[in-house]
């Protein structure tokens, strides 16, 4: 099995259980694991895929009686959001679209773990509410994360467990179903996606069965806590990492453009000798060769 589907596998049998259980985050989990490794398009379409699978699992195996006039405010501004993302999914540069996740990620996770602390929300009403669901509506449409910004927000409000998990459930499953939709309607699922879709889908079932099965039993707010602690120091150790080579290959440019600008301002100085030839030579080829020249990519 390739290394690629191997993590598409693995990220998927991490995702499904978290999502079973806690209700959430499917894309966020397994973005984690696809993201480094993983072409974006296919990446926000199998995060758009597993979540949806997973929301249509939660939904038989945890039913949940909702209120219409609470949904719809979030469903309307959901929909509205999903063309925007959609729309820059194509344009996103793979190198921008990890840099966003894991700051996302960065931000997200502490910000959950500490919402009980943080004061809650009372202004703003259903027109608020609006809003939060066509953000969730654009993060979908990027990649899946349609609950990311509700699920914030519904817990700053100060929503009890069920209630809120009532109102995220049944959203992610409409607003998935349409991102899903529009993926194929403007041709980001190609054909060559369809094996993927053979290895999520059957990855991510029996363990988002299981999770949601456990979700009576065990306490989420615990478990929501591990799963954020996890992600908030996997998604630190990647940018950490990341800017890392990020710096190595900014000094290796300037390093070498310093060398090549000496020997060039040097040959306006004295005459062309064939050592004088070998040096500036090199000097051209290290610059090629760096990696943050254009020759290089």
């Amino acid at each position: 099995m390739d290394f690629p589907v191997l993590i598409l596998a693995l990220g998927a049998i991490v995702a499904g259980f978290v999502q079973g259980l806690s209700g959430f985050a499917f894309g966020m989990v397994a973005m984690s694991f696809w993201v480094w490794t993983v072409e974006p398009r296919l990446a926000a379409t199998m995060a758009v895929f597993g979540s949806l699978t997973g929301q249509v699992v939660a939904a038989v195996a945890v039913r949940r009686s909702f209120s219409p006039r609470q949904l719809l405010p979030f469903l309307a501004g959901g929909i509205l959001g999903i063309p925007i993302g959609v729309a820059i999914l194509p344009a996103l540069n793979p190198d921008v679209f990890k840099a966003c996740l894991g700051g996302l990620l960065a931000i997200w996770c502490p910000l959950m773990l500490m919402s009980r602390q943080l004061p809650q929300i009372r202004a703003g009403g259903r027109l608020a509410d609006g809003v939060i669901g066509a953000a969730g509506g654009i993060m979908g449409g990027i990649g899946g994360f349609t609950g990311v910004i509700p699920t914030l927000w519904c817990t700053l409000r100060g929503l009890a467990k069920d209630e809120q998990r009532a109102i995220i459930q049944n959203f992610n499953l409409a607003t998935l179903a349409v991102t899903m939709a529009t993926y194929v309607g403007t041709g980001i699922v190609t054909r060559d996606m369809l094996p993927m879709f053979l290895v999520v889908g059957p990855a991510m079932l029996v363990p988002s069965v299981l999770g949601a099965r456990l979700y009576i039993g065990i306490s989420e707010i615990a478990f929501r806590r591990i799963v954020l602690s996890l992600l908030t120091a996997k998604c630190r150790r990647r940018i950490a990492t990341r800017c890392t080579k990020i710096t190595d290959m900014a000094f290796s440019s300037t390093v070498n453009a310093s060398e090549l600008k000496k020997t060039m301002l040097a040959s306006s100085t004295q005459p062309i000798t064939p050592r004088f030839a070998r040096k500036l030579a090199s000097s051209l080829t290290s610059a090629r060769d760096c990696p943050g020249s254009s020759h290089s990519r």
